[in-house]
């Protein structure tokens, strides 16, 4: 990332959050993983994180790269639990974080790809309110896909807490978008039902509700969650709504699909190592 630390003033951050995102970022430039960040912040200090999250987002987007929507993460009450949590948490999704529907995702892009099955709405309108309800996003979604999340950590191992997730964007990777979108006054998100397979075994599967009771139920947490920080979900936006079941760790040569019930399905591959296309 050179040069673009001097972009991106740092004075009105903690000196902590400044070392995290510097250790994250590098682990993202230099292609090897670092320590959780955990060790530099607050124990359990999730605001800091998302501090950590918004410095290392204002640096991408002074490199040129667009965001384009969010990921909600945490939607499993399973992992909440886990990790001592009880909310969901959120990261940006940049443009080149797409791959095409069928494609490929170039060896060596990622460090410790999984992926995971779930719903993607498009908005046609933005989403301003802190109170949104259920009325607001169904007014506010164009349309709905079925989506392949590929999530991914800078954190080495996978060792992360809360605070490690959320300052490393929610472990954003890539994503993968079905082709044919489907209007929600067709299809009732919280009774789909979705299964994954990799290289044609089934190695997922799950439902609507098992997306923090429903992918619309995590959507409107969202569009609150960024409203009250000045930062609302706009018109255009995509966001990707949360797993749908287990995510599964991905190598190369794997192939994935997923099929969710009234939406279609969504495939995406992985290149063999040494395949640099």
């Amino acid at each position: 990332m050179p040069n673009v630390p001097d972009r991106v003033p740092t004075d009105a951050f903690p000196g902590a959050v400044v070392k995290a995102a510097d250790a994250l970022a590098e682990a993202a430039r230099g292609g090897a993983s670092c320590p959780p960040v955990r060790t530099l912040l607050d124990d359990g200090d999730i605001e800091a994180a998302y501090a950590v999250q918004r410095l290392n987002l204002q640096r991408e987007q002074a490199t040129g790269r667009r965001i384009v929507g969010r990921k909600i993460g945490l939607t499993s009450l399973a992992v909440q639990r886990q990790l001592g949590v009880d909310q969901p948490d959120f990261g940006a999704l940049f443009a080149d974080m797409a791959v095409p529907e069928g494609g490929e995702v170039p060896a060596g892009r990622l460090l410790q790809p999984k992926v995971e099955a779930e719903v993607a709405l498009v908005l046609g309108s933005d989403l301003p309110h802190a109170q949104c309800t259920v009325v607001d996003l169904l007014r506010a979604t164009d349309f709905a896909l079925p989506a392949l999340e590929i999530v991914d950590s800078r954190v080495r191992d996978w060792d992360i807490s809360i605070v490690d997730t959320v300052a490393d964007n929610a472990s954003c990777g890539m994503h993968v978008l079905g082709a044919f979108p489907v209007p929600l006054t067709g299809v009732n998100l919280r009774s789909v039902q979705m299964t994954m397979t990799r290289n044609g075994e089934l190695v997922s599967e799950g439902t609507g509700a098992d997306c923090l009771g429903g992918p619309l139920n995590a959507a409107v947490w969202l569009a609150s969650a960024l409203a009250e920080r000045g930062d609302p979900l706009r018109a255009g936006d995509l966001v990707l709504t949360g797993a749908l079941g287990p995510m599964v760790p991905a190598a190369p040569g794997d192939v994935f699909q997923a099929r969710i019930s009234n939406l279609g399905a969504v495939e995406v591959g992985f290149a063999a190592e040494g395949d640099n296309r």
